[in-house]
């Protein structure tokens, strides 16, 4: 019979979160890919209402006189950008996984287990919160550096993958 020590450390079974094979996981081109896409979508769309909204002539009447735009604005357009997003971006996230680029691309967003992530966990867990990081001054322009550098890891998840549980797959 064992003798039992009471100060030896418990025994457990520990796995790993199962991630999908590097075969099946998207290369890190098609995900820079789709991201430009996504971008150039958001940027013809967010722009233009920038533009009228006057935040472009908010922006200059500051620097002209030598100081940033108040919080306040940038804190209201950071929301009119998540709203554009989620109407932009939420058909196709809600339906497949995948944002326009993706879907361009033939890449979608999976959890860790291969399943299609709720529309609710991508846009509260995989897009929010980098948006609200991305409007503090300092940390943002440093965690928008940091979050898609983290792709160059073994799995290819980038921050924002690592805070929603999620990866991008090639679509099949």
């Amino acid at each position: 019979m064992e003798e039992q020590n009471p100060y030896r450390s418990p025994e457990s079974a520990i796995t790993d979160v199962a991630v999908m094979g590097d075969a099946n996981l998207a290369g890190r081109g098609e995900r820079f890919g789709a991201s430009l896409i996504d971008g150039l979508i958001m940027g013809m769309i967010i722009f233009p209402l920038m533009f009228v909204g006057g935040y472009w002539t908010a922006v200059m009447t500051a620097a002209s006189e030598g100081h940033q735009v108040d919080i306040g604005t940038m804190l209201l357009w950071g929301v009119i950008g998540f709203a554009v997003l989620v109407v932009v971006q939420g058909i196709p996230l809600h339906a497949s996984g995948q944002t326009w680029g993706k879907k361009m691309l033939g890449i979608k967003i999976v959890d860790l287990s291969g399943a299609k992530p709720s529309l609710g966990r991508l846009l509260g867990l995989r897009y929010l919160p980098l948006q609200v990081i991305a409007n503090i001054p300092v940390v943002g322009p440093l965690a928008m550096i940091v979050d898609p550098l983290l792709i160059f890891r073994d799995d290819r998840r980038c921050g924002h993958d690592l805070i929603a549980g999620t990866q991008v797959v090639k679509a099949e």
